[in-house]
């Protein structure tokens, strides 16, 4: 009966990429386009002290968020559930004992390793990827492990496409301190991926290799995690930590691998600016270099895997910073910053980090609660905007809990220290080295200490510092002048009326749709531009549209030319850069700063002729990215 189910589930999964891949090839369909919003939170000991009453408290929370995920019509199959805590030593070196090995001394790494179920072959050659790369760093196999599941829980679909779940164990042979092995796991981990990648297998993921946490999820309900994974009943699971996660997918085909927490945070939200970020990230790529990776920095590349969600990559940027020795409330400043532009009451010191911030890379914009583990912290974080709640409660036995929801963790209310809830931009946070709780402010005005960011803000050039004061800008056409170029670019009468007049008569953007029910320009007998379909793409799922004039409170056109350094360090050269107010440009700033510029600039002719034949678009477009790329070029000689 368990086969025929499997079978049937196993047919549902094929065709159902069978047509995903179809739509994909008919251009209906982009796998880049899926996200997701779901329920997160975390527990931790304040004093860093495990206690198995943190998980607990963890995975009865979980259950509580049952609500937050989808149920498939099987009523056991779910978009993803899971926890992340820390390893617990006693339970793997017991189970070492057990197959007559003895333990060495020191911590001990656990891999998390879902491997392909049905083809034997690529399982086992994915097994010789994983031993060969730990030996070739020098540590030693102490063994693998099937992990205990029940499959009975879960649904059809879910076991259909269940990977074979193993566990690696590591121990630390080099001798190192336990930052220095989780490094080395992390690039091990990293060459795995690539020549699994390279070899184009399937089903092959490694949810954690830590020496310091692990990670237990898959594709089932929230209540059903305990069940399915029996290890976690065991009382050795204790932990200072555990972040837990329950997936909704608002338009995705829910997987085993995409299931939460990934490696850092567990997220709950959507990454609105995921497909600029994304490319950012390449660009920085390119100059990323840091003493700890050294000359295995290309190991770390592309630093965003391919096929992950947008928290997936939310979470490859983090790992990154983290493992390049920043620690985790700068990571989330860096990465999911305060809005602080528009807001006169934050103090100085935090507006030169926050300026420093902005300097070395771009915020990972969209609505975002996050919990995450960095080995020394454990972090909750809130968005700029504020648009997923958390909220947490500190009780008098020393813990705190935080999450989505009130309720999630039961307490008695006789026993509550404090309650609360982060505000927008906001984060909280427990070293569980030290041993203390930090608020929002506490972290902050810690991290504007550690450098001096104010004399480092002096390498900014504001675009106003470079234009004469009182200088006025003379109109450069005459009425009928202005006029034909209107019309040359497409501008019609309903645009200046409806667009143009309000923005000078009342100084603010018009109200519209932001749909945009006009043909395109292959169907269309009007002009339409190719500017014309430059345009938002922002809030695409859930949210919203936003812009900077009514909510110039939480977001800023403030552009910076001449930065795209080293994201992983941490230095003045970070902040020579040309600051502008706005993208949009008067002819005085235009030429302001192009004298700033001077020889570092190119400019790159992009007219083409009309008459030059059925191919002079494309040719010109070609040309135009060669001209561009010969310029990057001799700039970086």
């Amino acid at each position: 009966m368990i086969d025929i189910e499997r079978n049937q589930g196993q047919r549902f999964v094929d065709e159902w990429r069978a047509n995903a891949e179809r739509l994909e090839q008919a251009g209906a369909y982009d796998p880049a386009d899926e996200h997701d919003a779901c329920g997160v939170g975390f527990v931790a000991a304040i004093d860093g002290q495990p206690r198995r009453a943190v998980v607990e408290a963890a995975v009865n929370a979980l259950k509580s968020v049952w609500h937050r995920g989808a149920v498939d019509a099987d009523g056991k199959t779910g978009d993803g559930a899971g926890i992340h805590v820390q390893v617990p030593q006693d339970f793997f070196k017991e189970h070492i004992a057990r197959t007559g090995r003895t333990p060495m001394k020191g911590k001990l790494a656990v891999g998390v390793v879902f491997l392909p179920r049905t083809d034997l072959a690529a399982q086992e050659r994915c097994r010789e990827i994983v031993e060969s790369e730990i030996l070739a760093y020098g540590h030693l196999i102490c063994g693998w492990r099937q992990v205990p599941v029940n499959i009975d829980v879960i649904g059809e679909k879910a076991n259909a496409t269940r990977p074979e779940i193993e566990q690696i164990m590591i121990a630390n042979n080099r001798g190192v301190d336990n930052p220095q092995f989780d490094l080395d796991l992390y690039m091990i981990r990293r060459r795995i991926e690539k020549k699994v990648w390279e070899e184009s297998i399937s089903e092959f993921y490694i949810c954690s290799l830590s020496c310091r946490s692990i990670i237990y999820k898959g594709m089932f309900l929230a209540e059903q995690l305990t069940a399915f994974y029996p290890d976690l009943l065991d009382p050795r699971f204790v932990s200072n930590f555990a972040i837990y996660h329950q997936r909704y997918s608002t338009n995705t085909f829910p997987t085993w691998r995409l299931a939460q927490p990934f490696r850092v945070l567990a997220h709950n939200g959507e990454i609105n600016t995921l497909r600029g970020n994304i490319n950012w990230m390449k660009s920085h790529e390119t100059r990323m270099a840091h003493p700890l990776f050294g000359a295995h920095i290309e190991d770390v590349k592309p630093v965003i895997q391919p096929g992950g969600s947008d928290s997936a990559t939310l979470d490859n940027v983090f790992e990154v910073m983290l493992r390049a020795g920043r620690q985790l409330p700068m990571v989330k400043s860096l990465m999911i910053p305060e809005a602080w532009a528009g807001k006169k009451t934050v103090p100085e010191p935090l507006r030169y980090l926050y300026n420093w911030c902005n300097s070395v890379m771009e915020p990972w914009d969209g609505p975002a609660a996050i919990a995450a583990f960095g080995g020394r912290w454990v972090l909750g974080g809130m968005d700029r905007n504020g648009l997923r709640p958390m909220r947490y409660t500190i009780t008098t036995d020393g813990l705190i809990s935080a999450g989505s929801e009130t309720g999630m963790v039961r307490v008695n209310e006789a026993e509550v220290v404090e309650k609360g809830r982060l505000g927008p931009g906001e984060m909280i946070a427990v070293d569980l080295i030290e041993g203390k709780l930090y608020h929002d402010r506490d972290l902050k005005e810690m991290l504007a200490r550690q450098h001096p960011f104010k004399d480092w803000d002096r390498n900014t050039t504001p675009i106003d510092s470079l234009i004469k004061a009182g200088l006025t800008e003379a109109a450069e056409f005459e009425r009928d002048e202005l006029r034909r170029r209107q019309v040359t670019v497409g501008w019609s009468l309903e645009d200046l009326e409806l667009i143009l007049h309000p923005m000078v008569e009342e100084a603010k953007e018009a109200v519209g749709s932001m749909g945009d029910d006009a043909p395109l320009a292959v169907l269309s007998n009007q002009y339409r531009g190719l500017h014309h379909f430059f345009r938002q793409n922002f809030s695409q799922v859930t949210n919203p549209p936003i812009d900077s004039l009514r909510e110039r409170g939480v977001m800023s056109l403030r552009t910076r030319l001449g930065n795209l350094g080293n994201i992983l360090a941490e230095d003045d050269s970070q902040c020579r850069l040309l600051q502008l107010d706005s993208p949009v440009l008067s002819n005085g700033e235009f030429d302001a700063m192009r004298r700033y510029m001077g020889d570092t600039a190119v400019e790159i002719d992009c007219t083409f002729a009309a008459a030059g034949g059925p191919h002079a678009l494309r040719d010109a477009i070609r040309r135009v990215q060669r001209e561009a790329e010969d310029a990057v070029a001799r700039s970086r000689r």
